[in-house]
């Protein structure tokens, strides 16, 4: 089973990093000048989302040659993505909404240099604070209607390594087609067309006229504005609390071992590599909290998130470039998690992605229309495992390891792939405070052994 859990080791706090040249860059080509309306999935994403993908030296692409490949293909992908060079803005006749004003204003192009060699920084694996050192998006305005929506940064290594650090808001892109983005710059930065023609019109996710709500959605948080009233947390705030941050390794062969356990109880629903792994983690995450740990009737619920763009009728287009993802969960009580088989853990998480049909979606994008709020967990499992980001192929090779830039979040427990390929395993990344990582720790360990 090798080292299931490891404490971050010793890494760099300071990348030495030196911000060498700082522009923006427009498309290519004239586009329309134009608004785009968001999806209420949009609406509740208006948050940066920063990743950084690793390279080794090439020697017919050192640092400036990549560099200057990648700027010139920013130019060009602006014109098919136009509203990555526009701004968001407040609807005048709405101000609780946001829109895009493809306004041509521009996308963030950084070059820098670090003074170490790539070897120094330690295993990519570990997300480290300091790689918010290699994308640094400060640079630029940070006034909701002047700051850029995408800002791309080529950090060179004194070994001839270089770093692409991509800073986007999460209201233009989710995982899946921010994959297709990258693969359109790589394809751009080969001279040759895009991989993939995006499709940008986020009206196919637009609620429905009136909007019908058929759900209850008990995973789902209004937030009221009422001055004095007390809201309960969600799981995108952060908490001032001493946290611990650690790695959790499932080899693939321990994957398969949970496949077997979940077999073992005669699962009749379809057991997936996810699942077993997010079953692993609610069942260590429920019981890890003191009240958990002593109270069985206890609920406790799991979020993870679900790509609905073949879950609708008609199905959207695999192009589309919007967030098209949602909020599934699956709730039970502590007592369940701690006695029941865990076969039924997986059966609950399988069945709280079956649960996300077209009427089902429809319903909470419909709900976002009438109503503010959050997903509402005591978890959230945050899937970047199977994106495939490191399986782009650049005109220098495809990367030695992409993963996001993260902001340490009690409660948000991150999947990541293992640096030889999600095939190989999965990263399990908790943050959570001492006695609580404890306990994961020490629940994790006996389920596995």
């Amino acid at each position: 089973m090798g080292n299931i859990s490891q404490e971050p080791p010793p890494l760099i706090e300071d990348l030495k990093v030196t911000l060498n040249k700082t522009c923006l860059v427009f498309p290519l080509q004239e586009t329309e000048r134009k608004i785009m309306s968001l999806s209420s999935i949009d609406q509740v994403l208006q948050f940066n989302v920063e990743t950084v993908h690793f390279f080794s030296a090439h020697p017919d692409f050192p640092p400036e040659k990549a560099a200057e490949k990648l700027r010139a293909a920013l130019e060009k992908i602006l014109v098919p993505y136009d509203y990555l060079a526009g701004r968001l803005r407040l609807n005048p006749k709405r101000a609780d909404r946001l829109e895009i004003n493809c306004n041509r204003a521009g996308a963030g192009f950084i070059m820098a240099s670090s003074e170490f060699p790539l070897s120094q920084i330690g295993e990519f694996v570990y997300p480290h604070p300091a790689y918010r050192q290699l994308i640094v998006r400060d640079s630029f305005s940070m006034v909701l209607e002047d700051m850029p929506l995408c800002v791309l940064q080529v950090t060179s290594f004194k070994c001839g390594g270089f770093v692409i650090g991509i800073s986007t808001n999460h209201a233009t892109f989710d995982g899946i087609s921010f994959k297709t983005f990258l693969e359109n710059l790589s394809s751009l930065a080969a001279d040759k067309p895009l991989a993939v023609t995006p499709f940008n019109d986020r009206q196919l996710l637009a609620a429905r006229s009136p909007p019908r709500v058929t759900f209850s959605h008990p995973e789902l948080l209004e937030l009221k504005p009422s001055l004095g009233e007390e809201q309960i947390g969600s799981v995108f705030e952060t908490t001032p609390a001493k946290l611990d941050f650690e790695f959790f390794r499932l080899t693939d062969n321990d994957i398969s071992r949970l496949k077997e356990k979940a077999k073992s109880g005669n699962v009749k629903t379809k057991i997936t590599a996810f699942n077993v792994v997010t079953a692993l983690i609610w069942r260590c995450k429920a019981l890890s909290t003191e009240e958990g740990s002593k109270n069985p009737s206890k609920s406790s619920t799991i979020l993870f998130a679900v790509d609905i763009r073949s879950r609708l009728n008609p199905p959207l287009p695999q192009s589309y470039t919007g967030n098209a993802v949602l909020t599934a969960y699956a709730k039970a009580t502590c007592g369940e998690l701690e006695e029941g088989p865990f076969s039924r853990l997986v059966e609950m998480v399988y069945e709280g992605s079956s649960r996300m049909t077209d009427e089902y979606a429809r319903s909470i994008i419909d709900w976002g229309e009438t109503h503010k709020g959050f997903p509402l967990g005591d978890v959230l499992v945050s899937s970047w495992w199977k994106l495939g980001f490191a399986d782009v192929e650049y005109p220098w090779g495809k990367p030695k390891y992409s993963c996001p830039v993260v902001c340490h979040r009690q409660d948000i427990i991150l999947l990541l792939p293992d640096i030889n390929g999600a095939h190989c395993g999965v990263n399990v990344v908790v943050v959570l405070p001492p006695k609580e990582m404890e306990k994961f720790r020490s629940l994790f360990h006996v389920f596995m052994s």
